[in-house]
């Protein structure tokens, strides 16, 4: 396994590299969400071609009140578990090689971005959608690899490539999950026990909503989300950021449970924030 941390020399490096090309872009702290990424890169590559993880804390999609700072950073653990999967070539820069001084260029998705996460945390996607842009530049990569559980960023950088005209397919991996039914996450380790055992309510309630739903038990949106906000409050330290019915491909709030509808929350236990989401492509799905 190779390790650059040059944006120049990995782009030297990307025009000899074997094709097809499959990207992960990861701020670190790998979990077993992070390495379903890198294996259904693996598979992507078929053999012949290259696996390329990015291991990079982007600082640009913080806020100045979040996390950054004690954001986990255990890079060497990090590379030993990506060597274990066979990952070709690992790029990890610093924030003073991403971003030159005075730098004044961002990129802007100004419609999928104003819902959801992006009205909680402003700026974020900008962050995004900068980072990744730079990224695939750097990478060229033949196929990018994002998980399902970050489901808004996931439609914005569908919608990136599809704007931008990078030639690039975007693969959705999903969730991964703890065995209680916890989305994985890097800011799981910041959960206190007690957080830590009433967090799957976040999943068990995006569960019985789908059957809700399914069943035909709530009429409409409004209904569901007053069901589901109920339902999240009665862990007693939850704090909920947002709750929503909302359409897959515009993110706008659905008028009808009618599917394709994405259930999403954001949930506050202490200091730390959790999403999750679940996607209902049908009736019956």
């Amino acid at each position: 396994m190779r390790l650059i941390d040059s944006p120049a020399d990995l782009q030297r490096l990307t025009r000899s590299l074997p094709r097809p090309v499959a990207f992960v872009p990861t701020m670190g702290a790998l979990h077993r969400g992070h390495l379903a990424l890198v294996t259904r890169a693996k598979e992507v590559a078929a053999g012949s071609g290259t696996t390329v993880v990015s291991v990079f804390v982007n600082p640009t999609q913080f806020g100045p009140n979040e996390d950054f700072q004690r954001y986990p950073r255990p890079f060497e653990q990090d590379c030993e578990k990506l060597a274990g999967l066979g990952c070709d070539l690992v790029f990890a820069p610093s924030a003073e090689a991403m971003y030159r001084p005075y730098a004044s260029v961002i990129v802007h998705e100004s419609s999928l971005s104003r819902t959801l996460c992006g009205a909680s945390r402003p700026g974020h996607f900008d962050g995004v959608c900068t980072v990744v842009t730079k990224l695939f530049h750097l990478v060229q990569p033949d196929f990018a690899i994002f998980g399902q559980k970050d489901f808004q960023q996931l439609a914005i950088i569908r919608r990136l490539v599809r704007d931008l005209d990078f030639p690039v397919e975007i693969i959705g991996v999903p969730t991964v999950r703890e065995a209680d039914g916890l989305a994985m996450s890097s800011r799981n380790d910041y959960l206190s026990p007690e957080e830590r055992a009433q967090a799957p309510i976040l999943h068990q309630v995006l569960e019985a909503a789908a059957t809700r739903v399914r069943e035909k038990t709530v009429l409409s949106p409004d209904q569901l989300v007053k069901w589901m906000r109920a339902a999240l409050e009665e862990a007693p330290l939850a704090n909920i950021d947002y709750v929503a019915v909302a359409d897959p491909e515009t993110l706008e709030a659905k008028p009808t449970l009618t599917p394709p509808l994405v259930l999403a929350v954001a949930v506050y236990f202490g200091r730390t924030r959790l999403i999750d989401n679940t996607l209902l492509e049908s009736i019956d799905g």
